[in-house]
């Protein structure tokens, strides 16, 4: 069974040896952290209620930031009261029962009178709803739980039209479904759940049919479900379709689910960053995200799993845990499977994984480097699918990320290569490929007229090389230029070879060659550069949600730009390695 199983995610695992090499590697045991979260999480939404006293959801909800999606705040009281385990104390604690009884009333208030629903992926919402109410439905009382029944299933029933419109198209991608997968999912999940709370067997077939072909033939051998199409993750959201998936096996056992939930897992457990963040080079919605509550309980079937999800856990702390995430964890906790326990690869001194697309992660020691050839169809007319122009990102296991290969959308300027050629500037490659081995790792991108192979030996302690060298092809392009984004921190003092000293903030800074002199350091870290390096900061990406460039200095990045020296020569096409780019990153 294993044996399969490893075949059919199609993973390469290298160098795998179990040495901690932080303190993190000792995570709290789980579901006790859970527990520990809830508590404090629910004591924060306690509060809030008697702060605002009568207050709506609009007002509790504000500001959006941390207290988005309020109503996930009725799960961990539930499950707190609810789950019976020795290290949750509070297990029938009728305090808790009060908040959860408080909580729903409130739901049910809003719901009548029409707040509830137009607020927006209100069915995540519900789903959190419902999930509370089958644990303490013993608890409401005749009136209590039929107003909430009622609401409950008024909030269902919109769903099953859309659900049932889209049930046999090609594929569960949005060019199709027109609504991102992951929505799709989740209405699937709720439909199941509450066709099984309350009886309704129409609901609970149609929400299966869709969950299991997620999970039978929608899934990428890889592990992921593709928003946009299969050739590439969207990693952040791939959460939220495994949360739908990982209900489907919890309340049907169908054996064909569980594969799903191991290469969902395969794919998961490599590509998060060492401070638990998913890797963003291979996403092609987001270029950030934070550390994922949603559908840990999926991974907590396996060993690795539950040592993958205990290391995510870790990442929570009680003093910062937004509403949203206090909702997603409880339901990790009621949904928890114990066991066995082997650490996450964020935890062991060495790994790689390579996807059979071409996409790839090696940590050595502190240092983590992850690749992607990843090519995509642009989608103009969609605010929502960046283009795939980023190709590496590394990051630092005391320094956090480094360079960023984040995507963007309309700005060839933070490309990792762009050229420009009859009239229009090309970002995006052609072709690619990586190959990955213990010496050395190398990533290949062809354009128009060059290609670039990127070639990342072996890191030492303190020092990652990057050597680029570039191969033309005919007539060169216009401006032809290769471009690393650098994460520089507004409010941090950034020195260069040349004897600059600058401290970043909201004003452009351009650094000429001469003004850089060869090197540039920061927060931590020394980057020597090539002759001809250009930097400008800042350069604000892309915000898909706002459709329109970020306006939030952190967000902002540092463009480091070399520019490709081609020329053609008369008889040779081909210009076998026309030029050679090296970076050496030091940490001090």
């Amino acid at each position: 069974m294993m044996n399969a199983l490893k075949f059919s995610s199609l993973l390469l695992l290298i160098s795998l040896s179990y040495v901690p090499i932080c303190a993190k590697a000792a995570s709290e045991p789980l579901p006790a952290a859970y527990f520990r979260l809830l508590e404090a999480g629910t004591a924060k939404v306690e509060q809030r209620l008697n702060s605002i006293p009568n207050a709506d959801l609009k007002t509790l909800e504000t500001p959006i930031s941390e207290w988005r999606h309020f109503p996930y705040a009725i799960l961990a009281p539930a499950v707190l009261y609810a789950k019976k385990h020795p290290a949750n104390p509070r297990y029938h604690d009728a305090k808790m029962l009060a908040l959860a009884l408080r909580l729903g009333d409130l739901l049910a208030s809003e719901h009548k009178r029409g707040a509830f629903e137009p607020r927006g992926d209100s069915d995540w919402d519900t789903a959190m709803w419902l999930e509370a109410y089958r644990l303490l439905e013993r608890e409401l009382g005749a009136e209590r739980r039929a107003r909430w029944a009622k609401a409950i299933k008024e909030n269902i029933v919109p769903l099953v039209a859309d659900a049932k419109d889209r049930i046999d198209f090609p594929w569960y991608h949005s060019p199709y479904i027109g609504t991102s997968p992951n929505h799709y999912a989740q209405w699937a999940g709720l439909l199941m759940l509450g066709g099984i709370t309350f009886g309704d067997k129409e609901w609970e077939q149609l929400g299966k049919r869709i969950l299991r072909r997620f999970a039978v033939t929608d899934q990428s051998p890889d592990g992921f479900w593709g928003e946009h199409n299969r050739a590439g993750p969207t990693v952040g959201y791939n959460h939220l379709t495994l949360t739908g998936v990982a209900l489907y096996y919890e309340y049907s056992k169908d054996p064909a689910a569980l594969p799903a939930l191991r290469r969902s897992l395969d794919f998961h457990k490599n590509y998060t960053f060492l401070d638990g963040t998913p890797i963003d080079v291979i996403n092609d919605r987001n270029r950030h995200w934070g550390v994922s509550a949603w559908g840990q309980f999926a991974f907590s079937h396996f060993p690795d799993g539950r040592g993958y999800v205990a290391f995510l856990a870790s990442q929570f702390k009680p003093e910062t845990l937004r509403v949203d995430e206090l909702g997603r964890l409880a339901q990790d906790a009621l949904y928890f499977h114990e066991g066995a326990t082997t650490p996450a690869p964020q935890q062991v001194r060495r790994y790689a994984h390579q996807m059979t697309i071409p996409a790839g992660v090696r940590k050595t020691g502190a240092w983590q480097v992850a690749y992607s050839g990843i090519m995509n169809s642009q989608a103009i007319n969609s605010q929502f699918y960046l283009d795939r122009q980023g190709h590496l990102s590394i990051f630092h296991q005391q320094l956090g990320l480094i360079i960023t290969g984040a995507n963007s959308k309309r700005q060839p300027e933070l490309a990792t290569f762009s050229e420009t050629l009859l009239g229009q500037t090309v970002h995006m490659p052609i072709s690619s490929r990586l190959q990955m081995s213990d010496a050395q790792d190398r990533v290949s991108l062809a354009y128009n007229t060059f290609f670039g192979d990127l070639y990342v030996p072996m890191p030492s302690e303190r020092e990652l090389s990057l050597r680029f060298v570039i191969t033309g092809r005919g007539n060169p392009a216009e401006s032809p230029r290769l471009t690393l984004q650098l994460v520089l921190h507004a409010g941090e003092t950034l020195e260069t070879g040349a004897g600059k000293t600058l401290r970043l903030g909201t004003d452009r800074i351009e650094l000429f060659p001469a003004e850089i002199g060869g090197w540039i350091s920061h927060h931590g870290w020394k980057l020597k550069v090539d002759p001809t390096a250009k930097l400008v900061w800042p350069v604000y990406p892309f915000n898909p949600y706002a459709n329109a460039p970020e306006t939030d200095i952190k967000y902002a990045v540092g463009a480091l730009s070399v520019p490709l020296r081609l020329k053609s020569q008369p008889g040779r096409y081909i210009r076998t390695n026309e030029q050679e780019i090296v970076f050496s990153l030091e940490v001090k």
